[in-house]
């Protein structure tokens, strides 16, 4: 691997970074599901997101990290998140060098705990849509894109909260997602200040949070 995440991986490694997780977001158990954050490795590093289907029960429509609930023959949060990884977006585990985790982290809406996940991948591999009943889509944004402020907004949800969010074209990353991505900047040393005076509301595609069964 090369040098280009070493601050990242160091930051990773802090036995304090516990601490800095807000008050509503720290885990009440166990995690009982997972997350990939996954970066190529290479000259010009990106960060991997999926948008999920519009048929999704949870989280219709809206822009996350491949990851999922824990199946029985996971055998800790890594594993669980490289399978649903490979199971969303077709990329073997053998192909993801796993750097660290993020701390667990409380995902309001649906009342679990979450292992964030963080990786490294060489970039080439091809990726697909392997589950399209789950994924819609697959993003990739440039550590830059999402370092530069012209493309960072603050979102504003209708029921009143606000967080970190991003604008590129027609999609919007927000919520959860963009609360890790937020913080993974920051440990990469990748963060810049930027306007968070710019408030966006989520656009009705990327803000349904449940659907009927």
């Amino acid at each position: 691997m090369s040098t280009r995440f070493d601050l990242l991986i160091e930051g990773l490694s802090d036995p304090r970074l516990a601490e800095r997780v807000a008050a509503d977001r720290r885990p009440q158990g166990a995690p009982r599901a997972a997350v990939l954050l996954l970066l190529s490795d290479n000259d010009t590093p990106d960060l991997l997101f999926t948008e999920r289907s519009a048929r999704m029960r949870t989280h219709a429509g809206q822009i996350s990290f491949p990851g999922g609930g824990f199946e029985p023959q996971d055998a800790d949060a890594a594993a669980a998140a490289l399978r649903e990884t490979w199971e969303e977006v077709g990329l073997p585990p053998t192909q993801v060098a796993v750097i660290g985790q993020l701390p667990a982290t409380r995902l309001p809406v649906s009342s679990y705990d979450v292992a964030p996940v963080v990786g490294t991948w060489s970039g080439d591999d091809p990726l697909v849509l392997a589950s399209p009943l789950e994924v819609a889509a697959i993003h990739r944004w440039s550590v830059r894109e999402l370092a530069d402020p012209a493309n960072r907004i603050t979102s504003r949800h209708p029921q009143g909260h606000t967080g970190p969010a991003w604008q590129f074209g027609d999609a919007f990353l927000w919520g959860f997602t963009a609360y890790l991505t937020d913080a993974l900047l920051r440990l990469g040393g990748w963060w810049r200040p930027w306007d968070t005076n710019r408030v966006v509301a989520v656009p009705n595609r990327f803000q349904r949070d449940r659907q009927p069964r």
